[in-house]
């Protein structure tokens, strides 16, 4: 019988996107793969050619999904649902035993999974890593978390859960050092790179082909392309769209502005002819032909800017973005603006900075080059069959 994989992945699409192009290519090598995601964004991993195995989500979606403002209470909610989840996995894979589980950061149950059958577990990180030295090194960040009462009760619950499954270590140990890793980044994103261990592998962006494939036709103006998108969890941001409306209404900009659910084109009032204004939009087209980049700064959206080397003015919102604008800063190929410092002038003047500067254009070539050669999805489907073996 063939090898059978399984990947828990995690029910967002910014989690679910890296990955895919891997998980296809293991089902083109002829590998049995199952993918275990809610129920919501099945239809985002059944192209794969894996089977989906769906199961409710307590993650916010869509135009009622709010996250939590504790970080604490953030990362609740992937443990809640991980804990609900897990019996689950346990019925549908004891009949059918994988022979290695794959894990996004988010599918916290599938090391307790891959123990319990005595199976390699490999996660494939859509983000940074922690580093030799980090709990140290981010102390400031993390301990006034770990000592909050939502984040004392956040490791006593997953605590208890781990000793359920057999795990005899701590909350905070386990989920700082998981055994191997994927990086699905580009090392230049990672902080602290040189001391990171060899449980790491950088294999770098794998960009599915599907998305690759998405169709988007460049203005026929023949006008720079400026992209303005916030992901997908990040946008409801009404006033960053008025402020690029008036920045780039008479400019000599063609403005692709991706404005999710929680804002509809009609409220933001008559557009000007060079904006094109969508719910969504194929992102890695756009970005094929733009000369900028407004962006939240998720790893995603940097990792594909870079990619396509393409400057960015960094806005972020939360989490990890502030870290990734600041990254993108630090390689003298973005701007950081605060999202408290957004004006029109501001917006104008922070993309006519790097996207006119013939350094930053330096940079970018060799950083696109640079991140090209990682390997990709080639080299990250290698490195998963290297543990099949």
């Amino acid at each position: 019988m063939r090898e059978h994989i399984v990947m828990v992945g995690s029910t967002a699409p910014s989690h679910i996107y890296p990955s895919l192009g891997v998980i296809a290519e293991l089902v083109r090598r002829g590998h049995r793969v199952s993918y275990v995601v809610g129920s919501p964004l099945e239809s985002l991993v059944a192209p794969t050619g894996a089977r989906v195995v769906t199961h409710p989500t307590l993650l916010p979606l869509g135009e009622a999904g709010v996250w939590p403002d504790d970080p604490a209470d953030a990362m609740r909610v992937f443990l809640d649902e991980a804990i609900a989840v897990h019996p689950l996995l346990q019925s549908t894979f004891d009949g059918d035993r994988p022979d290695l589980v794959l894990y996004d950061i988010g599918g916290l149950g599938a090391p307790l999974l891959a123990s319990r059958y005595g199976v390699p577990a490999v996660q494939l990180s859509p983000t940074l890593v922690a580093w030799e030295g980090y709990d140290e090194d981010m102390s400031s960040v993390m301990d006034p978390i770990k000592a909050s009462p939502s984040g004392v009760d956040y490791a006593r619950t997953m605590t208890a859960w781990l000793r359920e499954n057999g795990e005899t270590e701590d909350a905070w140990t386990w989920l700082g050092h998981p055994s191997q890793v994927l990086s699905l980044i580009p090392r230049a994103m990672q902080p602290n790179a040189s001391r990171v261990g060899s449980h790491v592998q950088f294999v770098g962006p794998c960009l599915s082909p599907d998305r690759l494939a998405e169709p988007w036709t460049p203005p026929s103006s023949g006008k720079p392309v400026l992209l303005v998108s916030f992901g997908t969890a990040f946008t409801d941001q009404l006033p960053v769209y008025r402020a690029c409306l008036s920045a780039f209404a008479d400019s000599p900009w063609h403005v692709v502005m991706s404005i999710g659910v929680f804002v509809s084109a009609s409220g933001l009032g008559p557009l000007p002819p060079s904006f094109e204004v969508h719910s969504r939009v194929p992102q890695l087209a756009v970005l094929s032909a733009a000369s900028a980049f407004i962006t939240h700064a998720g790893m995603g959206s940097c990792t594909e800017a870079l990619w396509y080397g393409v400057p960015t003015v960094a806005i972020p919102q939360a989490a990890d973005q502030f870290g990734n604008a600041a990254q993108l800063q630090a390689l003298g190929v973005g701007r950081h603006l605060p999202a408290s410092s957004v004006t029109a002038a501001s917006l104008r003047s922070a993309v006519a900075e790097v996207a006119g500067s013939a350094e930053v254009a330096a940079r970018l070539s060799s950083l696109s080059t640079e991140i090209r050669a990682h390997g990709g999805i080639p080299a990250a489907t290698d490195a998963v069959e290297a543990f099949l073996k």
